[in-house]
Protein backbone atom coordinates (compact mmCIF):
# COMPACT_ATOMS: atom_id res chain seq x y z
CA UNK A 1 0.00 0.00 0.00
CA UNK A 2 1.32 3.42 -0.92
CA UNK A 3 1.28 5.99 1.86
CA UNK A 4 0.18 9.48 0.98
CA UNK A 5 2.98 11.95 1.78
CA UNK A 6 1.94 14.75 4.13
CA UNK A 7 2.83 18.29 3.12
CA UNK A 8 4.24 20.69 5.70
CA UNK A 9 1.79 23.38 6.79
CA UNK A 10 1.76 26.44 4.58
CA UNK A 11 3.40 29.44 6.26
CA UNK A 12 2.44 32.90 5.07
CA UNK A 13 5.10 35.53 4.49
CA UNK A 14 5.74 38.42 6.91
CA UNK A 15 3.93 41.03 4.80
CA UNK A 16 0.80 38.88 5.01
CA UNK A 17 1.22 37.80 8.63
CA UNK A 18 1.33 41.38 9.99
CA UNK A 19 -2.16 41.86 8.58
CA UNK A 20 -3.73 38.54 9.50
CA UNK A 21 -2.34 36.92 12.65
CA UNK A 22 -3.14 37.78 16.25
CA UNK A 23 -6.59 39.25 15.63
CA UNK A 24 -10.03 37.64 15.55
CA UNK A 25 -12.72 39.95 14.08
CA UNK A 26 -15.35 37.97 16.01
CA UNK A 27 -13.95 39.50 19.20
CA UNK A 28 -14.45 43.03 17.86
CA UNK A 29 -18.05 42.85 16.65
CA UNK A 30 -16.81 41.77 13.23
CA UNK A 31 -14.50 44.76 12.72
CA UNK A 32 -12.10 44.03 9.86
CA UNK A 33 -9.27 45.75 11.72
CA UNK A 34 -8.65 45.89 15.48
CA UNK A 35 -10.65 48.37 17.52
CA UNK A 36 -9.25 50.36 20.45
CA UNK A 37 -9.89 48.90 23.90
CA UNK A 38 -9.57 51.66 26.50
CA UNK A 39 -10.45 49.60 29.57
CA UNK A 40 -8.24 49.65 32.66
CA UNK A 41 -9.59 46.43 34.19
CA UNK A 42 -11.23 43.27 32.84
CA UNK A 43 -13.99 40.96 34.13
CA UNK A 44 -12.93 37.37 34.76
CA UNK A 45 -14.91 34.56 33.20
CA UNK A 46 -14.64 32.57 36.47
CA UNK A 47 -12.69 32.62 39.75
CA UNK A 48 -10.66 29.67 38.47
CA UNK A 49 -9.69 31.57 35.34
CA UNK A 50 -8.75 34.59 37.47
CA UNK A 51 -6.42 32.37 39.49
CA UNK A 52 -4.99 30.95 36.27
CA UNK A 53 -4.44 34.43 34.78
CA UNK A 54 -2.50 35.61 37.84
CA UNK A 55 -0.43 32.42 37.94
CA UNK A 56 0.68 33.01 34.34
CA UNK A 57 1.19 36.77 34.84
CA UNK A 58 3.46 36.14 37.84
CA UNK A 59 5.49 33.49 36.01
CA UNK A 60 4.35 30.61 38.21
CA UNK A 61 3.05 28.73 35.18
CA UNK A 62 2.94 29.03 31.41
CA UNK A 63 0.04 29.36 29.01
CA UNK A 64 -0.67 26.23 27.04
CA UNK A 65 -0.55 26.23 23.24
CA UNK A 66 -3.69 27.97 22.00
CA UNK A 67 -4.93 28.79 25.53
CA UNK A 68 -6.92 32.02 25.80
CA UNK A 69 -6.03 33.51 29.17
CA UNK A 70 -8.29 36.07 30.85
CA UNK A 71 -6.99 39.64 30.90
CA UNK A 72 -6.41 41.25 34.30
CA UNK A 73 -5.41 44.91 34.22
CA UNK A 74 -4.02 47.19 31.52
CA UNK A 75 -0.71 47.82 33.28
CA UNK A 76 0.03 44.13 32.75
CA UNK A 77 -1.54 43.67 29.33
CA UNK A 78 -4.53 44.66 27.23
CA UNK A 79 -6.08 43.54 23.92
CA UNK A 80 -4.30 46.11 21.76
CA UNK A 81 -0.90 45.20 23.22
CA UNK A 82 -1.62 41.49 22.70
CA UNK A 83 -2.61 42.08 19.07
CA UNK A 84 0.41 44.29 18.34
CA UNK A 85 2.85 41.91 20.03
CA UNK A 86 1.52 39.03 17.95
CA UNK A 87 1.40 40.88 14.63
CA UNK A 88 4.88 42.42 14.89
CA UNK A 89 6.66 39.07 15.41
CA UNK A 90 6.79 38.09 11.68
CA UNK A 91 8.91 41.15 10.90
CA UNK A 92 11.87 39.54 12.71
CA UNK A 93 12.93 36.06 11.47
CA UNK A 94 13.37 33.57 14.36
CA UNK A 95 11.44 35.76 16.82
CA UNK A 96 8.90 33.90 18.97
CA UNK A 97 7.49 36.82 20.93
CA UNK A 98 7.53 40.55 21.56
CA UNK A 99 6.96 43.07 24.33
CA UNK A 100 5.84 46.64 23.67
CA UNK A 101 6.70 49.73 25.72
CA UNK A 102 5.71 53.38 25.85
CA UNK A 103 9.04 54.59 24.39
CA UNK A 104 12.29 53.25 23.02
CA UNK A 105 14.09 54.28 26.22
CA UNK A 106 11.46 52.45 28.27
CA UNK A 107 12.27 49.30 26.30
CA UNK A 108 16.04 49.72 26.76
CA UNK A 109 15.71 50.56 30.48
CA UNK A 110 13.51 47.52 31.06
CA UNK A 111 15.99 45.34 29.20
CA UNK A 112 18.94 46.39 31.37
CA UNK A 113 17.01 46.32 34.65
CA UNK A 114 15.73 42.82 33.88
CA UNK A 115 19.01 41.24 32.80
CA UNK A 116 21.66 43.11 34.82
CA UNK A 117 22.00 43.51 38.57
CA UNK A 118 24.47 45.19 40.95
CA UNK A 119 27.82 43.45 40.64
CA UNK A 120 27.26 42.26 37.08
CA UNK A 121 28.88 43.59 33.90
CA UNK A 122 27.64 44.46 30.45
CA UNK A 123 29.54 45.29 27.27
CA UNK A 124 28.24 48.03 24.95
CA UNK A 125 29.32 49.56 21.66
CA UNK A 126 30.13 53.25 21.31
CA UNK A 127 28.88 55.68 20.25
CA UNK A 128 25.33 55.01 21.42
CA UNK A 129 22.16 57.02 21.19
CA UNK A 130 22.48 59.82 23.77
CA UNK A 131 19.56 58.58 25.88
CA UNK A 132 21.15 55.14 26.23
CA UNK A 133 24.49 56.75 27.08
CA UNK A 134 22.77 58.77 29.82
CA UNK A 135 21.01 55.67 31.17
CA UNK A 136 24.29 53.76 31.46
CA UNK A 137 26.33 56.47 33.16
CA UNK A 138 23.68 58.15 35.30
CA UNK A 139 21.52 55.23 36.43
CA UNK A 140 23.02 51.79 35.78
CA UNK A 141 26.61 52.44 36.86
CA UNK A 142 25.57 54.28 40.06
CA UNK A 143 23.41 51.22 40.86
CA UNK A 144 26.54 49.07 40.79
CA UNK A 145 26.46 47.66 37.26
CA UNK A 146 29.74 47.70 35.37
CA UNK A 147 29.52 49.03 31.80
CA UNK A 148 32.43 48.20 29.47
CA UNK A 149 32.56 50.34 26.29
CA UNK A 150 33.88 48.97 23.00
CA UNK A 151 34.33 51.11 19.86
CA UNK A 152 31.78 50.26 17.18
CA UNK A 153 33.28 48.08 14.48
CA UNK A 154 36.27 46.89 16.55
CA UNK A 155 35.65 43.14 16.40
CA UNK A 156 38.88 42.20 18.20
CA UNK A 157 38.20 44.62 21.06
CA UNK A 158 34.68 43.22 21.39
CA UNK A 159 36.03 39.67 21.65
CA UNK A 160 38.56 40.73 24.31
CA UNK A 161 35.90 42.57 26.33
CA UNK A 162 33.55 39.57 26.24
CA UNK A 163 36.33 37.20 27.29
CA UNK A 164 37.63 39.37 30.16
CA UNK A 165 34.48 40.97 31.60
CA UNK A 166 33.69 39.69 35.11
CA UNK A 167 30.19 38.30 35.68
CA UNK A 168 29.10 39.35 32.18
CA UNK A 169 25.32 39.30 31.71
CA UNK A 170 24.65 41.32 28.54
CA UNK A 171 26.24 42.47 25.29
CA UNK A 172 24.38 45.52 23.99
CA UNK A 173 25.16 46.50 20.40
CA UNK A 174 23.85 49.46 18.44
CA UNK A 175 24.62 48.78 14.82
CA UNK A 176 24.90 50.88 12.75
CA UNK A 177 26.07 53.31 15.42
CA UNK A 178 24.23 56.59 15.85
CA UNK A 179 25.37 58.96 14.29
CA UNK A 180 28.61 57.66 12.76
CA UNK A 181 26.96 54.66 10.99
CA UNK A 182 29.86 52.38 11.95
CA UNK A 183 28.78 48.76 11.99
CA UNK A 184 29.58 46.07 14.57
CA UNK A 185 29.75 42.35 13.82
CA UNK A 186 26.78 40.66 15.52
CA UNK A 187 27.79 37.16 14.48
CA UNK A 188 31.34 37.57 15.77
CA UNK A 189 30.05 38.79 19.14
CA UNK A 190 27.77 35.75 19.36
CA UNK A 191 30.68 33.44 18.58
CA UNK A 192 32.82 35.09 21.27
CA UNK A 193 30.04 34.71 23.84
CA UNK A 194 29.15 31.09 22.99
CA UNK A 195 32.04 29.32 24.80
CA UNK A 196 31.47 31.10 28.12
CA UNK A 197 30.14 28.87 30.86
CA UNK A 198 27.49 31.41 31.80
CA UNK A 199 26.77 32.75 28.34
CA UNK A 200 25.70 36.42 28.27
CA UNK A 201 22.71 37.46 26.24
CA UNK A 202 23.14 39.61 23.13
CA UNK A 203 20.73 42.47 22.45
CA UNK A 204 20.91 44.62 19.31
CA UNK A 205 19.39 48.06 18.95
CA UNK A 206 18.25 47.76 15.33
CA UNK A 207 16.44 51.10 15.15
CA UNK A 208 18.58 52.65 12.41
CA UNK A 209 18.29 49.72 9.97
CA UNK A 210 14.83 48.57 10.96
CA UNK A 211 13.39 45.11 10.29
CA UNK A 212 13.63 45.68 6.53
CA UNK A 213 17.40 45.79 6.05
CA UNK A 214 18.94 43.91 9.00
CA UNK A 215 17.89 40.83 11.02
CA UNK A 216 20.02 40.31 14.16
CA UNK A 217 18.40 37.11 15.48
CA UNK A 218 19.60 34.77 12.68
CA UNK A 219 23.09 36.23 13.24
CA UNK A 220 23.14 35.04 16.84
CA UNK A 221 21.46 37.82 18.82
CA UNK A 222 18.92 36.88 21.49
CA UNK A 223 16.93 40.12 21.50
CA UNK A 224 16.21 42.94 19.06
CA UNK A 225 15.31 46.38 20.39
CA UNK A 226 13.47 49.13 18.52
CA UNK A 227 12.44 52.64 19.17
CA UNK A 228 9.04 52.14 17.54
CA UNK A 229 8.82 55.93 17.40
CA UNK A 230 11.12 55.83 14.40
CA UNK A 231 10.71 53.68 11.28
CA UNK A 232 8.10 51.29 12.70
CA UNK A 233 5.69 54.18 13.26
CA UNK A 234 7.12 56.48 10.61
CA UNK A 235 5.08 59.66 11.10
CA UNK A 236 6.74 61.42 14.06
CA UNK A 237 3.44 61.48 15.95
CA UNK A 238 3.85 58.87 18.71
CA UNK A 239 6.34 57.25 21.09
CA UNK A 240 6.82 53.48 21.31
CA UNK A 241 9.40 50.80 22.06
CA UNK A 242 9.55 47.13 21.09
CA UNK A 243 11.72 44.16 22.12
CA UNK A 244 11.53 40.92 20.12
CA UNK A 245 13.29 37.69 21.00
CA UNK A 246 13.77 34.01 20.35
CA UNK A 247 12.97 32.74 23.87
CA UNK A 248 9.34 33.21 24.97
CA UNK A 249 10.37 32.82 28.63
CA UNK A 250 12.79 35.73 28.27
CA UNK A 251 10.08 37.87 26.68
CA UNK A 252 7.81 36.98 29.61
CA UNK A 253 10.53 38.12 32.02
CA UNK A 254 10.64 41.49 30.28
CA UNK A 255 6.86 41.76 30.50
CA UNK A 256 7.09 41.05 34.22
CA UNK A 257 9.52 43.95 34.73
CA UNK A 258 7.31 46.09 32.50
CA UNK A 259 4.34 45.41 34.80
CA UNK A 260 6.37 46.62 37.79
CA UNK A 261 7.63 49.75 36.02
CA UNK A 262 4.24 50.45 34.44
CA UNK A 263 5.69 51.33 31.03
CA UNK A 264 3.47 49.28 28.73
CA UNK A 265 2.39 50.97 25.48
CA UNK A 266 -1.11 52.40 25.83
CA UNK A 267 -4.07 51.08 23.76
CA UNK A 268 -4.36 54.04 21.38
CA UNK A 269 -0.65 53.96 20.58
CA UNK A 270 -0.72 50.17 20.14
CA UNK A 271 -3.59 50.59 17.69
CA UNK A 272 -1.70 53.32 15.80
CA UNK A 273 1.54 51.36 15.59
CA UNK A 274 -0.24 48.17 14.57
CA UNK A 275 -1.88 50.03 11.68
CA UNK A 276 1.56 51.24 10.45
CA UNK A 277 3.27 47.82 10.34
CA UNK A 278 2.05 46.83 6.84
CA UNK A 279 3.67 49.99 5.40
CA UNK A 280 7.12 49.71 7.03
CA UNK A 281 8.72 47.99 4.02
CA UNK A 282 7.23 50.43 1.50
CA UNK A 283 8.34 53.48 3.46
CA UNK A 284 11.83 52.24 4.27
CA UNK A 285 12.55 51.13 0.70
CA UNK A 286 11.60 54.59 -0.59
CA UNK A 287 13.63 56.33 2.12
CA UNK A 288 16.69 54.18 1.55
CA UNK A 289 16.64 54.70 -2.22
CA UNK A 290 16.27 58.44 -1.62
CA UNK A 291 19.27 58.42 0.70
CA UNK A 292 21.42 56.61 -1.84
CA UNK A 293 20.57 59.12 -4.59
CA UNK A 294 21.29 62.06 -2.27
CA UNK A 295 24.58 60.69 -0.95
CA UNK A 296 25.76 59.99 -4.49
CA UNK A 297 24.77 63.55 -5.45
CA UNK A 298 26.65 65.08 -2.50
CA UNK A 299 29.80 62.97 -2.81
CA UNK A 300 32.74 65.18 -3.67
CA UNK A 301 30.97 68.41 -2.67
CA UNK A 302 33.66 70.98 -1.71
CA UNK A 303 31.84 71.91 1.52
CA UNK A 304 31.77 68.29 2.77
CA UNK A 305 34.88 66.73 4.28
CA UNK A 306 33.54 63.21 4.87
CA UNK A 307 30.23 61.40 4.32
CA UNK A 308 29.32 58.49 6.58
CA UNK A 309 27.03 56.06 4.77
CA UNK A 310 27.30 52.26 4.49
CA UNK A 311 27.55 52.26 0.68
CA UNK A 312 30.60 54.53 0.92
CA UNK A 313 32.57 52.42 3.41
CA UNK A 314 36.22 52.14 2.39
CA UNK A 315 37.50 50.03 5.31
CA UNK A 316 37.59 46.33 4.32
CA UNK A 317 36.26 45.25 7.74
CA UNK A 318 33.31 47.65 7.56
CA UNK A 319 32.52 46.44 4.03
CA UNK A 320 32.66 42.83 5.21
CA UNK A 321 30.25 43.46 8.11
CA UNK A 322 27.89 45.44 5.89
CA UNK A 323 27.78 42.77 3.22
CA UNK A 324 27.31 39.99 5.78
CA UNK A 325 24.47 41.43 7.84
CA UNK A 326 22.61 44.13 5.88
CA UNK A 327 20.34 43.89 2.86
CA UNK A 328 20.67 47.57 2.00
CA UNK A 329 22.28 50.73 3.36
CA UNK A 330 19.29 52.38 5.02
CA UNK A 331 18.10 55.98 5.08
CA UNK A 332 20.50 57.57 7.57
CA UNK A 333 23.74 59.34 6.76
CA UNK A 334 25.95 61.97 8.33
CA UNK A 335 28.67 64.26 7.05
CA UNK A 336 31.39 66.56 8.35
CA UNK A 337 31.02 70.12 7.09
CA UNK A 338 34.13 72.08 6.14
CA UNK A 339 34.31 75.13 8.37
CA UNK A 340 33.52 73.62 11.76
CA UNK A 341 30.54 74.14 14.03
CA UNK A 342 29.62 77.53 12.56
CA UNK A 343 29.42 76.09 9.04
CA UNK A 344 27.35 73.15 10.28
CA UNK A 345 24.92 75.53 12.03
CA UNK A 346 24.68 77.70 8.90
CA UNK A 347 23.84 74.64 6.81
CA UNK A 348 21.02 73.70 9.20
CA UNK A 349 19.77 77.27 9.32
CA UNK A 350 19.42 77.50 5.53
CA UNK A 351 17.48 74.29 4.92
CA UNK A 352 14.02 74.89 3.45
CA UNK A 353 12.59 71.35 2.97
CA UNK A 354 14.49 69.29 5.54
CA UNK A 355 13.67 70.27 9.13
CA UNK A 356 16.20 70.96 11.87
CA UNK A 357 14.93 68.48 14.47
CA UNK A 358 16.03 65.40 16.39
CA UNK A 359 14.54 61.91 15.94
CA UNK A 360 14.59 59.92 12.72
CA UNK A 361 12.65 57.46 10.60
CA UNK A 362 9.67 59.69 9.80
CA UNK A 363 8.30 60.32 6.34
CA UNK A 364 9.73 63.84 6.55
CA UNK A 365 13.47 64.56 6.24
CA UNK A 366 15.16 65.70 9.45
CA UNK A 367 18.63 67.12 10.09
CA UNK A 368 20.40 67.79 13.38
CA UNK A 369 23.75 68.58 14.99
CA UNK A 370 24.48 65.54 17.22
CA UNK A 371 27.28 67.07 19.31
CA UNK A 372 24.94 69.75 20.72
CA UNK A 373 21.65 67.80 20.68
CA UNK A 374 21.22 64.02 20.64
CA UNK A 375 24.73 63.29 21.96
CA UNK A 376 25.32 66.41 24.06
CA UNK A 377 25.49 64.29 27.23
CA UNK A 378 28.88 62.98 26.09
CA UNK A 379 32.09 64.65 27.20
CA UNK A 380 34.38 66.35 24.69
CA UNK A 381 36.78 63.43 25.04
CA UNK A 382 34.03 60.88 24.35
CA UNK A 383 32.76 62.84 21.35
CA UNK A 384 36.27 63.06 19.92
CA UNK A 385 37.00 59.39 20.54
CA UNK A 386 33.80 58.22 18.83
CA UNK A 387 34.10 60.53 15.83
CA UNK A 388 31.27 62.94 16.65
CA UNK A 389 32.91 66.20 15.69
CA UNK A 390 31.50 69.70 16.14
CA UNK A 391 31.08 69.89 12.35
CA UNK A 392 29.04 66.66 12.04
CA UNK A 393 25.45 66.85 10.74
CA UNK A 394 23.09 63.85 10.83
CA UNK A 395 20.39 63.36 8.20
CA UNK A 396 17.30 61.14 8.36
CA UNK A 397 15.91 60.95 4.83
CA UNK A 398 12.14 60.94 4.28
CA UNK A 399 9.90 60.04 1.37
CA UNK A 400 9.96 63.38 -0.45
CA UNK A 401 11.26 63.51 -4.02
CA UNK A 402 15.01 62.99 -3.67
CA UNK A 403 15.76 65.61 -6.32
CA UNK A 404 14.10 68.29 -4.23
CA UNK A 405 16.03 67.21 -1.16
CA UNK A 406 19.34 67.19 -3.03
CA UNK A 407 18.63 70.69 -4.29
CA UNK A 408 17.80 71.79 -0.75
CA UNK A 409 21.08 70.46 0.62
CA UNK A 410 23.10 72.02 -2.17
CA UNK A 411 21.49 75.45 -1.77
CA UNK A 412 22.04 75.31 2.00
CA UNK A 413 25.78 75.02 1.36
CA UNK A 414 25.87 78.09 -0.86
Amino acid sequence: MRHRSSKPPYIVRPSTAVLTRGFDPALSVGSARPAVFRSSTYVFSSPENAERAFSIALGKSHAAEGERVDLIYSRLSHPNADILEDQIVPLEPEASGAAVFNSGMAAISTLFLTLCHPGTSFVFTTPLYGGTHHLIHHLLEPLGMNGIPVPAGDTAAMADAIRQAPNLRLIFMETPANPTLRMSDIEAAAQSAAPLADRPLIAVDNTLMGPVFQHPLPLGADLVVYSGTKYLSGFSDMLAGVILGKDPDLIQQLRGTRAILGNILQPDECWMLDSRLPTVTFRMNRQSKNAQHIVEGLAGHPKIQTIHYPLLFDEPEQKRIRDRQCRFAGAMFSFAVAGGKEAAFNFLRKLTIARNAVSLGGVETLACHPATTTHSEMSEEELLKTGIGENLVRISVGVEDWRDLLHDFRQAFE
